[in-house]
């Protein structure tokens, strides 16, 4: 397709590509992070919290509120909907 008769969706769905893909990219430095952060110490030296090892809660536990929040504001506010039914030329319709 030539730039003039590209579709408008196309347009869309690759921004929303790229937002979901930055989204991808965030939980995983989140979790790497937090993970290889704080847990590659020795397990005698772990702080808990709520019973669980620290390095585990930050990057499982408040990593995927984190990551759920975030999907619910970009859906919410970013995201938009997109016919699926080609659309017809008005001016050759008989």
């Amino acid at each position: 397709m030539s730039g003039k008769n590209k579709d408008y969706r196309f347009t869309i769905a690759n921004r929303e590509a790229l937002i979901g893909i930055a989204l991808a990219v965030i939980n995983f430095v989140w979790w790497y992070g937090f993970a290889y952060g704080l847990g590659s110490k020795s397990p005698e030296n772990y702080h808990f919290v709520l019973g669980l090892p620290a390095w585990f809660f930050y990057s499982c536990v408040v990593g995927f509120i984190l990551i759920v929040a975030l999907v619910i504001v970009v859906v919410k506010f970013f995201f938009v909907d997109v016919p699926f039914e080609e659309e017809k030329d008005r001016g050759n319709e008989s």
